[in-house]
């Protein structure tokens, strides 16, 4: 069974050609959109959701191909995954949105924010890189890059190597190697993310989103040759080169860094997240009603 907090609710739709699923949060105020990374799901952001939804309507997707979304082909990229989300906020008429995209989810809100800027109010992007901007890196396992990269990425190999491993994956190394907060994820965290990518092909929506990392490079340089002119926030805990990143493809970022933490910032410090998105939201919003924005 999905797990689920309070007042948040349950739904899906159907858009290009695929379903989502996604919950929602909140009644009033500018909407939100929270985008996943690996390996997560929505339920990455229940500590989140809360805080969020007392200033504004919040919205958290499962990508697809992971959670309680339709699974992905093997054809599956973040071209395809940006479409589903744009789609979506049309389809839901709640743009322009403060897009939120984390880990593995960066390229495809950047791609949103690239190529829908009517539909971004703002972007923020926690903990992510971007393809052609060095992301390519982390899979240079030969300096320091990570394993899991290259195996999600090869063609059949995550089933081979990890269907019916699903807990031990997350909880032996996954998870423990790149969280610095031993009590950020409960059981009930674990067990709702190990239902999840249990599921048949539960894998084939990250293996597309790496596979694209490995390849996509040229054409987010491409995208990112027109500069995003939206705010953009860069939320960095585990890693140093976020801002960078984001500096290098939108002229107004903010950056953040969250101490003492590791790469799952919504699980390990949500207050302090949410302690930097808020006055960050809040002063997009005084500018737009005619305030000058605070720095």
């Amino acid at each position: 069974m999905t797990a689920t907090i309070p007042g948040v609710g349950h739904h899906r739709v159907r858009v290009n050609g695929t379903e989502l699923h996604y919950v929602t949060a909140g009644t009033a105020g500018s909407p939100v959109l929270l985008v996943h990374g690996f390996p997560e799901t929505w339920w990455v952001f229940h500590k989140l959701i809360p805080l969020l939804s007392e200033h504004h309507r919040v919205f958290a997707v499962d990508l697809r191909g992971f959670g309680d979304s339709a699974t992905a082909t093997p054809e599956h990229d973040s071209a395809t995954a940006a479409k589903d989300l744009a789609d979506l906020i049309a389809c839901l008429d709640v743009g322009p949105v403060h897009l939120t995209g984390q880990d593995i989810g960066g390229p495809t809100t950047f791609r949103v924010a690239a190529t829908h800027p009517g539909l971004v109010r703002s972007y923020a992007g926690i903990e992510t890189a971007l393809p052609g901007f060095g992301a390519e890196q982390l899979a240079d396992v030969t300096h320091g890059g990570a394993w899991h990269i290259g195996v999600l990425a090869a063609p059949g190999i995550p089933e081979l190597l990890l269907t019916g491993r699903e807990r031990a994956f997350l909880t032996g190394y996954a998870i423990p190697s790149l969280s610095a907060s031993p009590d950020a994820f409960t059981d009930r965290d674990i067990d709702e993310l190990v239902r999840s990518y249990a599921r048949p092909d539960a894998f084939a929506g990250a293996a597309g989103l790496y596979r694209s990392l490995l390849s996509e490079g040229e054409e987010l340089r491409r995208l990112a040759a027109r500069k995003l002119d939206m705010p953009v926030l860069a939320v960095e805990g585990f890693s140093d080169r976020v801002s960078t990143t984001l500096r290098q493809v939108a002229t107004d970022v903010t950056a953040v860094r969250i101490d003492r933490i590791g790469h799952y910032v919504a699980m390990e410090a949500p207050d302090r997240l949410a302690a930097a998105l808020l006055p960050f939201y809040a002063d997009i919003e005084l500018a737009a009603a005619g305030s000058p924005r605070c720095r």
